[in-house]
């Protein structure tokens, strides 16, 4: 008798619709398009959007350090810990019942590009601080991805902010592998690299600590608006 065959249940990438219907014809889509009750970020309601040395992208680029990870649905998990009381773990199906949010926003790449117009959704950081406890020594959160060990660092009022999500739907569609899902961290208000695509696990910290560019030279902070692209050991 044949062993009985596992099925993965795998985080599907872009295809041609998929890409077509990223695509924005004409103006931005600006705050007065979101639905409802959806969180603006702040930086959407500048009458100049584009920070110095970007341009806006009608498309929705796909840049990563390693390639897509394959993720199987039925295994993926998040891990919250470091500085708090009890370390949590969650499967798929606890992190989609924590409470929702939606996220109107801007997006911002180090390499020049900026895509405005995003309509986010998933569960906003704050619903983290009713999972654990965290202790006040923490200043700064460390991103961990599933590509490779991949990380990023935020500082935790930056983390904590309202239009920041672990987001798992993008203009009212499952994110694909390519683009971070099925759940990626979204800070808007920062370069996209802080956004950490493939979220597995978040480090509360009592102090900041380079993840995977920064220690490559890019900005420990990433301030577009302040053209934050890289530290003084890039040069």
């Amino acid at each position: 008798m044949l062993p009985k065959r596992t099925i993965k249940r795998v985080v599907p990438g872009s295809d041609r619709a998929e890409e077509e219907a990223k695509y924005q014809p004409g103006d931005p889509p600006g705050p007065e398009s979101a639905p409802p009750g959806a969180i603006i970020s702040s930086d959407t309601r500048r009458e100049n959007r584009i920070p110095p040395g970007q341009a806006r992208t009608r498309k929705w680029p796909v840049l990563d350090a390693f390639g897509s990870p394959e993720i199987d649905l039925d295994e993926w998990e998040l891990k919250i810990g470091g500085l708090v009381k009890e370390p949590k773990t969650l499967d798929l199906e606890a992190f989609q019942a924590l409470p929702r949010a939606k996220v109107f926003a801007d997006m911002h790449c180090v390499t020049r590009w900026s895509r405005l117009g995003n309509l986010w959704e998933g569960v906003p950081t704050s619903a983290l601080k009713e999972l654990v406890e965290i202790d006040a020594k923490a200043t700064h959160v460390l991103a961990f991805g599933y590509d490779e060990g991949w990380t990023t660092n935020v500082p935790i009022e930056e983390f904590f902010a309202e239009d920041v999500l672990l987001a798992d739907l993008h203009d009212g569609r499952p994110i694909p592998l390519d683009h971070g899902g099925p759940v990626r961290l979204v800070v808007p208000r920062l370069y996209a690299w802080k956004s950490a695509k493939w979220i597995h696990a978040i480090e509360f910290l009592s102090g900041d600590q380079a993840g995977f560019w920064e220690k490559g030279g890019y900005h420990m902070h990433g301030d577009p608006w302040n053209e934050e692209r890289f530290g003084s050991r890039w040069w």
